[in-house]
């Protein structure tokens, strides 16, 4: 058994600090350590987008960051967002556009284009798929959740 080492970041504008292996991988530590189940495990190689979290402001797969490289710096999840009584637009969106089924991939994909419409308020439909583009979805085809980032955009005009 490796000795623990300790880290220190904001997790979802919250400052914490928390006691890890050295080889940990940031989506075991913010599900197991931190309750936060929004960030899914799926292939766990990078694939799927289901892990998808945001660092610094950069989508990041957290199945392939180790917890020890956020030492320091910003992470958010899904939970960082909005909660129950204040939907974020995006999750709102997602509701009424129907773009929500199973809900695996939902997060990821929430993360994604909140990422794009902070760096590009205005995209358009090619750029949209662009930034989903690593996020797996296996239910809705896509298109519904290209609308309901389209209807943000159009929101914010």
């Amino acid at each position: 058994m490796m000795e623990k080492v300790t880290i220190n970041f904001v997790l979802n504008s919250e400052k914490v600090t928390v006691a890890i292996e050295p080889d940990q991988r940031l989506v075991d530590v913010i599900r197991q350590e931190f309750g936060l189940t929004g960030t899914k495990i799926g292939c766990g190689e990078g694939d799927c987008g289901a892990c998808t979290v945001i660092i610094d402001g950069v989508t990041a797969n957290s199945c392939l960051v180790l917890a020890a490289q956020v030492d320091r710096r910003e992470v958010v999840t899904i939970e960082g967002l909005g909660d129950y009584e204040q939907l974020h637009p995006l999750q709102q969106a997602f509701i009424e556009e129907g773009a929500v089924q199973c809900g695996f991939c939902t997060p990821g994909m929430i993360l994604s284009a909140k990422v794009l419409l902070d760096k590009h308020p205005h995209p358009d439909r090619e750029e949209i798929m662009g930034a989903i583009a690593g996020n797996l979805c296996r239910c809705t085809g896509y298109t519904k959740i290209a609308n309901a980032i389209e209807k943000v955009v159009k929101q914010k005009r």
